[in-house]
């Protein structure tokens, strides 16, 4: 008989962490609800903690979802507090909190002489860490989920008596995370069916695997932990998150349905969202999915090869072990134009699945019939554009009003901005080593920062010569870096869009502090 495996998505957790990758509160909450439809068990929110957006944002999915809502907290009471108080309405709330354990991160994270000198009185802090953590998340919560961070690299006689503690104290899952994507699976495997064996009360909670992909085996892992024992799998739409992603959720659904003759078990995904969810996630994130991805990359159920287009021609199956209608792929695309009326537009941002509301709705009718009159027809893509881009883009310190650029063969590229804020106006010329140096550089001038532009992309988004462009610059300053997204038919104005967009980001970064009052979160604006 087949066993329900649990999809635990982290997207909005572990994804967001993916270099370059930044989602508003509004962009969170989009994907939380097209999340919920295509029938996740858990999503994990966010890190409260972390920032009063996290915190906002874990609190307005969890206010309004039905699945489980997850939450990410160290082992600190501060943290598990937090985490608590931003899932306080939710009607299924879990506390993830987390502790490390491999002899490495022991040793590099708690190496002071306030833990212990010795390795085995380090190991005793934190399994009493552990413990107290789960014990205090308790207090707050019955659904409580543990993970032993780095639980690929840590001895198993240790990562036994980590588990079993945090058992003890009520954890009701417990994660083993390969944190550095370290492990070969069957070497992953083992771990978990050792866990099963060694670990005595091992049955009274789930197990849960989190697969980096540092050496491209986060699936692979996946599965095979699945396999030996464990019956929730925690990865992210599109494989995203930290340096080379996670185990993705699109492969792991459709490689446990595809291949059910050998693994027989079953999620309750809705494998028909697959495509959306990946859209929608790329077009927030800025990450373009490659097109030789798995699943949900453009050239997932191309077919060039003659031989294989005669194949095709004759069978499906000669070359193809799904459909793309089986996840969502919908070979007939609805094109909208100028005559196109709210109804039909709000009907078909629906079946693309987002949930505007008559006000976000009546903005984008508007951005539409702007862009109909440049572009004649509006593709999916486009629509999905217009929602990632405009529409819940957070307000601004600063928008761009006006752009003039003098480029040419010959000519010295000069760029003129007016930039306008709440108080005034600011105009600026500004010449540069082509059209978006300069545009940047009059940028530059007219609010008097200069960032260091760490990278800047540029790409198509949808076909044709009236195609949109979009724009993705990311600036760093110190520890943090901040990504703008900007989109037009011309691609010299969604550079200096992205360009705004990403000193916005800093801007409001570091006018916002985090200060917490006997024990609370206290939200300070500068």
């Amino acid at each position: 008989m087949s066993e329900r495996i649990l999809i635990f998505d982290t997207t909005l957790r572990d994804g967001e962490q993916s270099p370059g990758a930044s989602l508003n509160v509004f962009e969170k909450l989009e994907i939380a609800r097209q999340l919920a439809k295509l029938k996740v068990d858990v999503i994990e929110a966010g890190f409260p903690v972390s920032s009063p957006a996290q915190f906002d944002a874990v609190k307005r999915i969890a206010d309004e979802s039905e699945v489980i809502i997850a939450a990410l907290a160290r082992a600190k009471e501060i943290d598990i507090k937090t985490a608590f108080d931003s899932l306080r309405n939710a009607k299924k709330p879990r506390i993830h909190t987390f502790s490390s354990t491999s002899d490495i991160h022991i040793l590099g994270k708690f190496g002071d002489a306030k833990y212990g000198e010795s390795l085995k009185e380090k190991r005793n802090t934190i399994l009493k860490m552990s413990y107290d953590a789960v014990a205090y998340a308790k207090t707050f919560c019955a659904d409580v989920e543990f993970s032993a961070e780095d639980a690929g690299r840590t001895d198993i006689g240790y990562l036994c008596d980590v588990i079993e503690t945090a058992i003890d104290a009520g954890a009701t899952t417990v994660n083993i995370p390969d944190t550095t994507g370290y492990n070969f699976p069957s070497e992953f495997g083992s771990k978990i069916e050792e866990l099963k064996k060694r670990v005595k009360n091992i049955h009274k909670a789930v197990i849960s695997v989190h697969c980096h992909n540092d050496l491209g085996l986060a699936v692979a892992n996946s599965i095979s932990a699945v396999q030996n024992g464990a019956r929730q799998i925690e990865c992210t739409v599109n494989g995203i998150g930290e340096r080379a992603g996670n185990a993705s959720l699109e492969e792991i659904v459709m490689a446990l349905k595809v291949r059910n003759d050998i693994c027989g078990y079953y999620t309750q995904t809705d494998i028909t969202e697959i495509y959306n969810t990946s859209k929608m996630v790329s077009g927030f994130t800025g990450i373009v999915v490659q097109p030789n991805k798995a699943i949900v990359g453009e050239n997932a159920f191309a077919h060039e090869s003659g031989i294989h287009q005669d194949g095709m021609l004759k069978n499906k199956q000669t070359y193809e072990i799904m459909t793309p209608e089986s996840v969502g792929v919908n070979k007939t695309k609805i094109v909208l134009g100028r005559h196109s009326g709210r109804h039909g537009l709000k009907a078909r941002l629906n079946e693309l699945g987002y949930r505007p509301s008559e006000e976000d709705l009546q903005k984008v009718y508007d951005l539409f019939l702007e862009l109909a009159d440049k572009k004649k027809e509006v593709f999916d893509d486009d629509l999905r554009i217009l929602m990632g881009d405009e529409i819940y883009r957070e307000e601004e310190l600063y928008e761009l009003e006006y752009l003039h650029v003098n480029s040419g063969t010959g000519t010295i590229p000069t760029a003129t901005v007016k930039i306008k804020s709440k108080e005034k106006e600011i105009q600026e010329s500004c010449t540069g080593d082509g059209p978006v140096d300069a545009s940047f550089n009059a940028i530059e001038r007219a609010l008097d920062f200069k960032p260091v532009v760490e990278s800047y992309n540029v790409r198509s988004v949808t076909s044709g010569r009236q195609a949109l462009g979009e724009a993705i610059v990311r600036i760093r300053d110190g520890e943090n870096s901040f990504t703008g997204r900007g989109t037009s038919t011309d691609i010299i104005e969604a550079s200096a869009k992205a360009y705004l967009q990403a000193i916005n980001q800093f801007l409001l970064f570091s006018k916002t502090n985090l200060e917490f009052e006997n024990d609370e979160l206290i939200i300070k604006k500068n």
